[in-house]
């Protein structure tokens, strides 16, 4: 990567240091201290799996506790950093966006559902079967040939068993499993939101009402429909302002603000900080 690049989009190519025939899917473990000091995304899926652990690993601006037998998922443009303690050890799993998306129906909902639970506390039991899969595929890649579709099958099993705890971990995604619209509330949010952030049109889309798609968000979400879509903006202005180097005002124009002002005064009513001042505290 270019050093005149503070924030950059790193490849999986970029982590292959033993030169494997292809960059699909490798294999990598974490032991001891480690720091990303610069926030960066991937353009790729990662499975992260904490054996043992501290310190801290923030995600798209919420900063998680690193413990002991959890899953972290990290998915292409989430913007990622972390501090690890010297007790950690952990095994990484890279998994290139084609490969992934083969198997994408291992996962129930749509992915945008995951990125709001990326840190997974993991029972014993369903630990050591993931440790299990991490260790198989390390153990494939070590194969001449490597048997690719016996990895790809074992990395599908790792995606279903992190769909299910995360499931059985989170209320909201039972939610969308019994109201199945709001799981295409979000989907159609997370698709149109640079060009459309009203309730209304999400509603006709929908085929119900504004004042219905409301009351649903209300009563469980406990905050109005016009809060996801308002979120959604915020959170990619702010991967824009710190992952890239566009001005605040190409900023707000994707985001689909033909007012610089009023794009300056949306950022801070909802995140307490200016746009220039909260990139200059990156």
């Amino acid at each position: 990567m270019s050093i005149k690049d503070p924030f950059p989009i790193f490849g999986i190519s970029a982590f292959n240091d033993k030169q494997q025939s292809e960059d699909s899917l490798l294999y990598h473990e974490l032991h001891g201290e480690r720091f990303i000091e610069k926030p960066h995304k991937h353009d790729f899926f990662f499975f992260l799996l904490f054996e043992k652990g501290s310190g801290t690993h923030s995600i798209d601006f919420v900063e998680h506790k690193v413990g002991n037998r959890q899953l972290h998922l990290l998915f292409p443009e989430q913007v990622h950093s972390w501090r690890l303690g010297k007790n950690t050890s952990g095994y990484q799993l890279m998994i290139s966006r084609p490969v992934f998306e083969t198997f994408s129906d291992s996962l129930r909902f749509s992915f945008i559902l995951y990125q709001n639970h990326p840190v997974i506390d993991l029972p014993e039991k369903v630990f050591q079967k993931l440790l299990y899969e991490f260790r198989s595929i390390e153990e494939e890649l070590s194969q001449k040939p490597v048997h690719w579709e016996t990895i790809h099958l074992r990395a599908r099993l790792i995606a279903q068993l992190a769909s299910r705890e995360a499931e059985r971990t989170f209320d909201d995604l039972e939610v969308y499993r019994s109201k199945p619209v709001l799981f295409q509330y979000h989907s159609l949010i997370d698709a149109h939101f640079k060009d459309e952030k009203s309730v209304t049109y999400y509603a006709g889309r929908l085929h119900i009402s504004p004042n219905y798609l409301n009351i649903l968000c209300k009563r469980y979400f406990h905050v109005p429909a016009t809060f996801l879509i308002q979120s959604r903006v915020i959170l990619e202005a702010k991967r824009l302002m710190q992952a890239s180097e566009k001005s605040v005002k190409e900023i707000a124009f994707e985001l689909g603000f033909s007012d610089l002002a009023y794009f300056s005064n949306f950022f801070k009513d909802k995140t307490g900080l200016a746009p220039r001042e909260f990139r200059s505290r990156l």
